[in-house]
């Protein structure tokens, strides 16, 4: 009774250090690649912040500026980028940002671009709307895909397809925190009365040719592609961070688990030399 209960305990063993083996293998590999998908987010933020500034002066410096994608309008349909991982093994990583949406597009008639292979399944499950397929592998993505999304993005918006477009995606906060978060990217938010004011005092040194407002529209399929690029980067680094403290942690409780068994296992073989002695002495003393 206690061989094959000790051979049952050496068999869990082996079988717990050959995931630990797994799961340290997994937190190298994300920690390796961490440090670049960081660089790549602080590399990211300067051009979406040039690119929002730029658009904010010219909306606001010229009072009679019309452009389709400032005016507001009824919204009966939302369009959704929704940046997920290619994997698990992230924590709540995936499930937080499904969750964000989830509660966003509550009582809304919406429609999605999924980036990555767990957004992509889970919408074409649910039966949801999805805009392309072509962006299902977030490993895979380059610059010039956030510019073709942008590309049918800003067709189907200017055509009517949806009213407003969000996208959806995990902020890089810190190595131990990433949160979930939503930023509007059409209608453009209208400059604040104080921007305006500012705007148009340093009009005068600004000459855009052929308008400003063709200058804007031409910049709008840009600034798109500089918010999408900038949630990948920021949702990549969050994904990898995510998934170092995951299997950090899945590693050590592995470690705890084998000292468990460890100990399991010792105190089966005493009990089974125990037993041995004790059936020595009894025949001895026959």
């Amino acid at each position: 009774m206690a061989a094959g209960s000790m051979k049952d305990i050496k068999l869990r063993i082996k079988s717990v250090q050959g995931t630990m083996q797994i799961t340290k293998a997994m937190e190298l590999v994300a920690s390796s690649k961490l440090r670049r998908a960081k660089e790549r987010v602080e590399n990211s933020r300067p051009y979406f912040t040039t690119l929002h500034k730029t658009l904010t002066d010219i909306a606001a410096s010229n009072r009679e500026f019309t452009s389709p994608y400032v005016k507001e309008r009824p919204v009966k349909n939302t369009c959704y980028v929704i940046i997920a991982g290619d994997r698990g093994l992230a924590g709540g990583y995936n499930s937080n940002v499904f969750k964000m949406v989830a509660a966003h597009a509550e009582g809304k008639n919406y429609c999605v671009l999924p980036v990555g292979k767990k957004a992509l399944e889970l919408y074409q499950h649910k039966g949801i709307a999805v805009v392309s397929t072509a962006f299902g592998e977030v490993a895979d993505l380059s610059v010039s895909d956030c510019f073709e999304m942008a590309r049918i993005l800003s067709e189907q918006y200017l055509a009517g397809a949806f009213d407003e477009i969000y996208v959806v995606y995990t902020n890089f906060v810190s190595m131990l925190s990433q949160s979930p978060a939503t930023l509007k990217v059409l209608p453009f938010t209208a400059p604040t009365e104080e921007e305006k004011e500012a705007a148009r005092s340093n009009h005068s040194l600004i000459l855009y040719e052929p308008d400003s407002e063709t200058v804007f529209n031409e910049i709008i399929p840009e600034y798109i592609s500089g918010i999408i690029y900038g949630a990948m980067c920021e949702s990549v680094a969050s994904e990898l961070a995510a998934r170092r403290t995951a299997m950090d942690s899945a590693t050590k409780n592995a470690g705890e688990m084998i000292d468990r068994l460890n100990l399991y296992y010792n105190r089966a073989r005493q009990a089974a030399i125990t037993q041995e002695i004790t059936e020595i002495v009894a025949g001895a003393e026959q």
